[in-house]
């Protein structure tokens, strides 16, 4: 149950004044929320900037285009002439050292009469302009009297908004909110708070909606970092506490016996890389404990992720039990397959795929086997966790690029054996704050080089305009038996996009080479895209333009030329992750990115660091530095939490000190029973992390 302090926070939005049904789908939208608007929602909606009000100078030392407040006499008032409502109403008002012209459109003249007396002392604020050469305020931001001067707000918040939402109508809303924020607790270490000298937590809300000078509203202000380390707190304590309960139910220790694993590193045709022996050793020493095993497999483009899950599952099997590998699409999971079977089949591996597409008898059989231990690895996309799938004797759950699954997919694969270890693995390397954010309940093991005999990679940017040298060169390169991937970034021209989709681009080379041209997109039937795929690794088709479906996994050595077309639309870890599709066998390989100038300045940046490196932990700290975290895990799309208050390019380097205290925290008080326990149950509410406290419950 929420705590009863924190219901007025989470009452609706439409229980503030002023703010009916149709205001608040607007709310609801401006804060991307399917539900309905809360007023937690508008608390968290921080300002982006402040109009300074403070300056109150003579009207002969106002600088143009600045916001100031003047006091001034009004001296007449011009409405418009009769049916000639275009005309502005004019006021004219002067200070002992010059005049300023107040213009209105569309206004009431009552209204203004009433607002500006003739022969009264008025205080104006707003943008002075200069019109012919004269003082003029159009529209006064504010107006107030002598007596009311008290009342002006110096400095003013300013708010993201959304079409038919006004500034004025997001502060006043703000200010509702604001009475309603209780007293808090503090949640937060109190020597701590000293340390960093934290304004409480609503008092940080107060100073960044109600700020006294501009200053207030940094992100780096101490009001803005005291949130984020709040919300990174509540991050870690959730995260703590999911692991806490994974490992609760103790692990069955699997000590395999290194038997089937000598024979698959005999069969290796290459050496291990030394972190990928120290992964392996990382993992078979999980696996031996009592307690279960959740780990990260981080490995750049190529690091040879796979074989570890292989040999991973190999120390399972060797322990008579079974693994499975979910992958997140078909493409991917038939990739792992064809890779794992051949080496799998030399050590006596039993290996199967369950995809969408197996189905009927087949289905069955897989099935049926699967129960009796048959299978040692099954390998899949998300229906492996389908209800009828059943193991004799899950030991091992291996998910493939982990950003792509939310928590509940990741336990639901878990759940079908009796505690199950579980290794993910990214081939997007993720900078290490994000690393702590969204991964910080498990163990990690990084992949840093690239398997022996790795070529680098040659890398080019070309304007669209020599489209033409470029396809020649496509054709030299076919011409001397190489592969190449040639990728657009759509698969249909739609009315507002302007650039060559993949089907338009294959006609064209199609007409010029030929039958070596092939064609794969996202849009295809599973049987088409696989097909496709194999006359390209079996060399029948040699040019074969695609979509980003290839991004992740497509494993074909003998390519060695990529073209990106319309480099600029593309993230730089996804442009890392098609680039990596290339140089993986002894021969030279290009990379062309093909874009259209004139390029703006983060598109220009993303291009340059390309060029520059093949190192995928350096492009991921540069790719959050210049998109923000929401983007680099693709967090929009995937359902990860994204940040509502913290900036991790701002406070990254906090998360760090919140893990440690969650870590502390739960060290000395499992349960959260205690005093600052209880507060902090009231944290993990306000940032929506309360799931891990039915953990708590649930024991």
């Amino acid at each position: 149950m929420r705590p009863s302090l924190l219901n007025p926070l989470f009452a609706a939005i439409t229980t503030l004044p002023g703010i009916g049904p149709r205001l608040e789908k607007l709310y609801r939208r401006l804060f991307g929320r399917d539900e309905p608007a809360r007023v937690l929602d508008l608390l968290f909606h921080l300002p982006t900037g402040a109009i300074d009000r403070r300056a109150r100078p003579k009207l002969s030392d106002v600088v143009p285009d600045t916001v100031v407040t003047v006091a001034v006499t009004v001296d007449r008032h011009r409405p418009p002439p009769p049916y000639r409502p275009r005309v502005p109403y004019q006021i004219y008002t002067s200070d002992e050292t010059g005049d300023l012209t107040l213009t209105y459109f569309n206004a009431r003249r009552d209204y203004l009469q009433k607002l500006l007396p003739v022969g009264e002392r008025r205080y104006v604020s707003g943008t002075v302009e200069l019109y012919d050469h004269m003082r003029q305020m159009v529209h006064p931001d504010r107006v107030v009297a002598e007596a009311d001067l008290a009342k002006l707000p110096l400095v003013e918040p300013v708010y993201p908004l959304t079409e038919g939402l006004s500034l004025n109508q997001v502060r006043k809303a703000a200010d509702a909110a604001l009475a309603r924020l209780p007293d808090f607790p503090e949640w937060q270490e109190t020597s701590w708070v000293a340390r960093e000298r934290f304004p409480s937590f609503a008092d940080a809300l107060r100073l960044l909606h109600r700020p006294a000078e501009p200053a207030d509203l940094r992100p780096e202000g101490l009001a803005w970092t005291r949130l984020a380390y709040d919300e990174f707190l509540a991050g870690q304590l959730a995260l703590a506490l999911v692991r806490a309960h994974l490992r609760r139910p103790a692990g069955r220790a699997t000590p395999g016996t290194g038997h089937i694993r000598k024979k698959l590193i005999e069969t290796l045709p290459y050496s291990l890389t030394p972190s990928q022996g120290r992964a392996i050793a990382e993992i078979v020493a999980d696996l031996a404990k009592p307690e279960r095993m959740l780990r990260l497999l981080q490995g750049d483009v190529g690091s040879g992720k796979t074989v570890v899950a292989l040999l991973a599952a190999a120390a399972v099997i060797e322990g008579g039990r079974q693994a499975a590998l979910m992958a997140p699409t078909e493409i991917l999971a038939r990739q792992h397959f064809n890779t794992i079977v051949p080496l799998a089949a030399v050590a006596g591996i039993n290996v199967a795929i369950l995809t969408g597409r197996e189905r009927g008898r087949e289905r069955n059989a897989i099935l049926e086997k699967l129960a009796f231990g048959d299978i040692h690895v099954l390998i899949g996309t998300h229906a492996l966790f389908q209800e009828q799938v059943e193991f004799r004797d899950l030991a091992l759950a291996l998910v493939d690029e982990q950003h792509r699954f939310g928590v509940h997919q990741r336990l639901a694969l878990a759940k079908k054996g009796e505690a199950v270890d579980v290794l993910v693995m990214t081939a997007t390397p993720i900078p290490r704050t994000l690393v702590l954010t969204y991964f910080g309940d498990m163990d990690i093991s990084e992949l840093r080089e690239k398997p022996a005999g790795r070529q680098p990679i040659d890398t080019r940017t070309i304007p669209l305009g020599r489209l033409e040298e470029v396809i020649g060169a496509a054709g030299r390169a076919l011409a001397e038996g190489r592969r190449v991937y040639w990728v657009c970034p759509l698969v249909e021209v739609t009315e507002n996009a302007d650039f060559a989709a993949a089907e338009e681009r294959f006609a064209a080379l199609k007409e010029r080479f030929g039958t070596m041209v092939d064609l794969v997109h996202g849009r295809m039937k599973g049987d088409d895209k696989d097909r496709a795929m194999a006359h390209f690794a079996a060399g029948d088709t040699r040019l074969l333009v695609a979509t980003t479906v290839i991004e992740v996994g497509v494993d074909v050595p003998e390519a060695t030329v990529m073209v990106i077309e319309h480099a600029e639309r593309f993230g730089l870890a996804q442009l890392h992750q098609l680039r990596g599709r290339i140089g993986r066998g002894g021969e030279h390989s290009t990379c062309l990115l093909l874009y259209k100038p004139p390029l703006g300045e983060t598109a220009k940046a993303r291009l340059n660091i390309l060029r520059e490196t093949e190192d995928g932990f350096r492009i991921a700290e540069e790719d959050l530095r210049l998109r923000g975290e929401g983007d680099v895990l693709g967090t929009r799309q995937s359902g990860l939490p994204g940040f509502r208050v913290a900036r991790v390019e701002t406070h990254g380097k906090l998360i760090g000190a919140a893990r440690d205290d969650a870590a502390l925290v739960l060290s000395r008080d499992p349960t959260l029973a205690s005093s600052r326990g209880q507060a902090l149950r009231q944290l993990l509410y306000l940032f929506e992390r309360d799931e891990a406290i039915r953990l708590i419950r649930a024991g």
